[in-house]
C-alpha cells in the first residue's frame, strides 16, 4: 500500500511503521489487535503526522474504532473506500479474500452491504497465501495451487468483482487474474485508499507544496526476511532507511 500512496502523492512525507515483531495480526484476537493498533497509532502521533492510514486490512476490520478514539488526526482505513467504490458501479456479486481475522469480522460484508444492500458479498479466508508470498512463492505451481484451493468456491458463485483484502495479495494479482478470468474485476484497497486520501488532502488544503518529500521507515523487529519482503512490496532498496523501534514502552 505504501508504494501506491507514494506514487499518487509524491510530494508528501511518509512515515511507515511495520509492526514486524508482532505480525501476523490476522491470527490474533480482536482485543490484541486493538491493543497493538493503538500502540502503533501513538507512535505515529508522536511524529506529528497530519493523517494516519491503517494499511493493514485486519487492523482496519478489528481496531478502527479504537484507532480513531486514540488519534487526534484524520484516520483512513482500507475497507471504507472499497465499499464506497462498489456502491454504484454495477457490481452485484462481490468476493472478498483476506486473513482469518479480516474475514471473521465480516467488516467488508457489513460495509459493502451498508452502501448498497443489493450487492451480494461472499467472503473467504486464505490463511496460507501470506506465508507463501513471504517465502517468495509469487508464481509457479505452489501459488497457483493455493489460489485454486481458495478461489474455486468464489468462482462458482459467479462473482464479477474480487476484493484483495490483504496487503500481500496484490503481489500475486497476475496469478489471481489468470485464475478468475477477464470478466472479474480485481479491487486493490491500496488504490482506493490512495484516491480517497489524495482527494481529502486536496479538498482540505492539506496537500504538501514541498519540492522534495521525506520517507521514514520504522519497524519493531529487523530481520533479513523482512527486508526482502519489504523491498518486494516497494520495488526499491530500503535497508539503509530502516530503523528499529520499541513501541511497547510508549
Amino acid at each position: 500500500m505504501v508504494a501506491q500512496l507514494i506514487e499518487r502523492l509524491p510530494k508528501e512525507d511518509f512515515i511507515y511503521l511495520g509492526d514486524t515483531a508482532r505480525v501476523p495480526y490476522g491470527t490474533r484476537s480482536k482485543g490484541v489487535v486493538e491493543k497493538f493498533a493503538s500502540q502503533d497509532t501513538l507512535f505515529l502521533l508522536k511524529r506529528k503526522v497530519k493523517c494516519i492510514v491503517v494499511a493493514c486490512n485486519t487492523a482496519s476490520a478489528l481496531a478502527l474504532k479504537e484507532v480513531k478514539h486514540v488519534s487526534n488526526v484524520p484516520v483512513f482505513d482500507a475497507i471504507t473506500p472499497v465499499a464506497k467504490s462498489l456502491a454504484s458501479n454495477g457490481v452485484l456479486n462481490v468476493g472478498v479474500i483476506g486473513t482469518r481475522g479480516t474475514i471473521g469480522s465480516n467488516a467488508y460484508k457489513i460495509a459493502i452491504e451498508k452502501v448498497n444492500p443489493k450487492i451480494r458479498v461472499f467472503e473467504f479466508s486464505c490463511p496460507l497465501l501470506v506465508p507463501a508470498i513471504e517465502e517468495g512463492e509469487i508464481s509457479g505451481h505452489l501459488i497457483k495451487m493455493l489460489i485454486a484451493k481458495y478461489l474455486t468456491p468464489l468462482k462458482k458463485k459467479g462473482i464479477n468483482a474480487l476484493v484483495l483484502g490483504c496487503t500481500h495479495y496484490p503481489i500475486i494479482k497476475k496469478e489471481i487474474k489468470a485464475f478468475m478470468g477477464a470478466r472479474v474485476k480485481l479491487i486493490d484497497p491500496a488504490e482506493e485508499i490512495s484516491k480517497t486520501l489524495s482527494l481529502f488532502l486536496e479538498e482540505n488544503s492539506l496537500s504538501s507544496k514541498k519540492p522534495k518529500a521525506k520517507r521514514s521507515y520504522f519497524v519493531t523487529d529487523l530481520t533479513k526476511r523482512f527486508i526482502k519482503v519489504a523491498e518486494m512490496f516497494l520495488g526499491q532498496k530500503i535497508k539503509s532507511s530502516l530503523k528499529k523501534v520499541d513501541i511497547e514502552s510508549l
